[in-house]
Parts: structure tokens; sequence; C-alpha cells
């Protein structure tokens, strides 16, 4: 489910492809297209003691909330076609036959052509490893992207849970913020209910793509009117800043090996044929979030508001809670993180989990729980770097009920309880992990992991 939120499987040769792209002879206009309701899911709002909305969504009758999500999917399709052939119009660029062949597929619902379009697609995209790249998909790459995210949540999700689940993060947000979405259904799911329902319509992007010069265009396709996006200048810029960046650390653990090394874990840097060159996930969403914060920075009017998929730690220093995500870049001390704001974080989880583990639905989806798990665990994170640690600790147990074979959630409370001295109450949950998921290796790593630091 979170492979592409998660990982992206981006090798960075090819995002420096995208970075370092000729510029365009056209820049792509703005002009946001409207969504057409296609159904509201949306029940009474209550406030929740944070001070934002909890959005409910009563549940619909049998087939009804099936009927509803594939109505708004095809409703997405048909707006983001639009779209695409006015991408089209303005670059003179003729939209490939398989791209059409996908929007067709997309109007009829068959998800078996869908997925069988789409995989041939990515393959030929320059986004994941292993796939080759194809200029012609470039200008309406994106797009397409967009609209299979939300196809493959309303494949997976139980249609009712999909309803919930982007209601509750819509009902979280203020008027006019932002919203950046990590996760493939941290992205997709609040895309679709925020371009299909009624009320505002919020600014949506993904954290994970910033690096890409295509994704930078497509968001100016669809907000340049409402929100300035990076330049290509701008996005060189922070992809020099981070190379200076890496250069240096490099250099250090070279001339003083016996010192802490600063290349980070999962960074791939070093010097090939007289270059430096740098590779890898971390390295790219380094350079995502470097353009988040220029991103930021050049809409400082607006807030921002973000499901994560790959922690952006330098950005939590100023974060908050928000319902169930998080508020980046917080000015107003009334909304700044407190104990008692950590508090009702764990309050609203707990009252949560609790929902969650008495709906058989549920729990029986594999993408429900792994989904509001990571979101319980990234608050958890964010509560744990800001020092609140018993408020972290309640809330990664939650994670962990609804999840217990996420990697994440256990990883990550796994090394609370070390760090705080408590190896054997870590023990017990890699244990119940790999007694849940023999077939991942990883646990039983952490299994021996731990028992060796217990001797």
């Amino acid at each position: 489910m979170m492979r592409r939120g998660v990982v992206f499987s981006i090798c960075l040769v090819l995002v420096l492809v995208s970075i370092f792209w000729q510029k365009a002879s056209d820049r792509l206009g703005a002009e946001r297209k409207a969504s057409a309701n296609a159904g509201k899911g949306a029940g009474a709002d209550s406030a929740d003691r944070q001070g934002t909305r909890r959005v409910s969504v009563n549940p619909a009758p049998a087939g009804h909330a099936e009927q509803i999500v594939a109505a708004k999917v095809v409703q997405f399709g048909r707006n983001r076609r639009e779209l695409l052939r006015a991408i089209a119009w303005r670059t003179g660029k003729e939209i490939p036959g398989e791209v059409e062949k996908f929007f067709e597929a997309i109007e009829s619902g068959n998800w078996e052509e869908i997925e069988a379009v789409w995989t041939s697609m990515s393959k030929r995209s320059g986004q994941y490893e292993g796939s080759t790249h194809a200029p012609e998909l470039d200008p309406f790459w994106p797009t397409v992207l967009d609209v299979y995210l939300t196809a493959e949540a309303a494949h997976n999700w139980p249609a009712q849970k999909l309803l919930d689940y982007g209601n509750s993060i819509l009902g979280a947000l203020r008027p006019g913020m932002v919203y950046v979405g990590g996760t493939d259904s941290g992205r997709a799911i609040p895309t679709l209910m925020n371009e299909t329902g009624e009320g505002e319509h919020h600014i949506v992007v993904t954290q994970n793509a910033f690096a890409d010069r295509r994704y930078m265009e497509f968001v100016e396709t669809l907000y340049s009117d409402r929100f300035a996006a990076l330049t290509t200048e701008e996005s060189d810029r922070a992809f020099a800043a981070y190379i200076d960046d890496a250069k240096k650390r490099f250099d250090h653990d070279r001339q003083f090996p016996d010192e802490p090394k600063q290349v980070r874990p999962g960074e791939t840097v070093g010097m090939e044929n007289g270059k430096f060159q740098v590779s890898g996930q971390v390295a790219v969403m380094d350079i995502n979030e470097r353009m988040l914060r220029m991103l930021m920075e050049k809409n400082p009017e607006m807030s921002f508001a973000m499901e994560e998929s790959f922690p952006f730690k330098a950005m939590m220093g100023n974060a908050t809670t928000l319902g169930p995500i998080m508020e980046l870049g917080v000015q107003d001390e009334q909304q700044a993180l407190t104990r008692e704001r950590a508090a009702q974080a764990v309050d609203y989880w707990r009252a949560t989990t609790q929902e969650l583990l008495s709906d058989s639905d549920a729990m029986a989806s594999h993408e429900v729980r792994m989904s509001y798990s990571k979101l319980i665990s990234s608050q958890a994170g964010m509560l744990l770097d800001r020092g609140y640690t018993a408020e972290a600790e309640e809330a990664f147990v939650l994670a962990n009920k609804i999840a217990p074979t996420s990697a994440e959630a256990v990883t990550r409370y796994v090394d609370l309880l070390i760090n705080e001295g408590r190896v054997g109450d870590a023990i017990p949950i890699a244990e119940n992990a790999r007694s849940l998921a023999p077939e991942k290796k990883e646990f039983s790593d952490l299994v021996q992991k731990l028992q060796t630091l217990k001797k």
C-alpha cells in the first residue's frame, strides 16, 4: 500500500533528469478545474478539544457507500482528463494513446484494465527503480499518477472506511490550509474527497515528489492562481544546497574517521570517476524537505498540514497536532504543542483506536489498519522529538494495537524503549510481530538484536 508513499522507489539519477530538465518553451498556465459533486459522505461536525473539526460519517446503507466512491472516482477521472487536454493544448504535445486508454479504463471502472495499462506505463515513467524514461509521457505523468492512486485506494479500501478516513483528514483542516499528503492513501483519499465534495477545495500536494520537476509543473497547473509553486531555478537551488551539504559531511567522514559519522544511514554518497555522486531514498527526501520549506517561505500567508510518509524531522520543531495529522510552521502560541495538547492528541487516538478495534470491517482491512497506525506513529514520533515521552509511548502502544505487524510502529516503539534502557519491555513487542508475520525477516532480526542487547 505504501510502496510509493514511503519509499517512492526513486532512483536519484532519474529524479535529477527531472530537476535539470530543459525549461519548457511554454510554462503551464493556471487554471484549476472545478470539480462537480459526486455525493457527499460527511455527516455532522463535532468540535474536538484541539480546536479542529472531527468529521464523522454516518454509515451508508449497504452498497450505497460503494456507489458513492465509484462515482467519485469516475468524476475525478473526468476532471483530470479535462486537465490533461488543457496541458496538451498549452504544451503542443499529443496525448499518448496509452494515456487515453488509461482514462477510458477509469471511466469504465474496470480495475483489471486500469491496473494493466498503469503497469505498462509505469515501466516507462522514469520514476520507479528499474523503469526507463519515455519523454512523451512527461507532461501527463503526474496527472495519470494522481488518478491511478485514487482508483487504487477505491479498489483496496472498504468504501465506508475510505469516506471516513478522507473526511477525518479534511475535517481537521482550517479554511485555506494547504494539505501535504505522504503515503499513497494519505495523499490519494483526501485528494479524491477534496476534489469531488462540496465546500472549500483545499490545495493538496505530496511531500514525496517536489524533487521531480514534472510534479512541480503539475502543481503550478492546478494551483498557480492560489499558490506560488517553485521555479526551476529554485528547485535547482534546493538540489545544489543538498549536494553541498552532503559533500561536506562526506569529506568530514573521510578526514576524521574516528569521529561520529555525519553521512546518514541509508544515504549513499561517494566519489565515482572523479565526481561526487548521491543516490537513495534519504537523499531524495532531504531535497523534498528543503523544497517544502521553500514553498512554505514562498507562501507565508498560508498554513500547512501534513500526513507524512517519511519524517521531516527538521520541521518538527514548530509542528503541532491537528486532529489525525500535523500542522507545520506553527507561529501562534495558542496553537503550539504543549503537554496539554499532547495529552489531548492521545485522547483523540485512544477514542479512535477503540472505534477501529470494535469495527470488524476496519480490522479486516490491511489498508485501514496500516493507514491509521501510520497516522498515530507519525504523531507519536513528533511527540517524542518534542520531549513528551510518556504521551509518545502511549500513542505507540495504540499504533501497535491497530497494526502489530507495522514495521514502522514496531521499530519506532522499540527504539523508544531501548533508549530508555527497557530492552526487556521491547522484546515482547518484537516477538509478537515476528509470530504474526514470520515471513518478515526484519522482525526476526529485531528480536535477535534485542536478545543480544539484553545479555
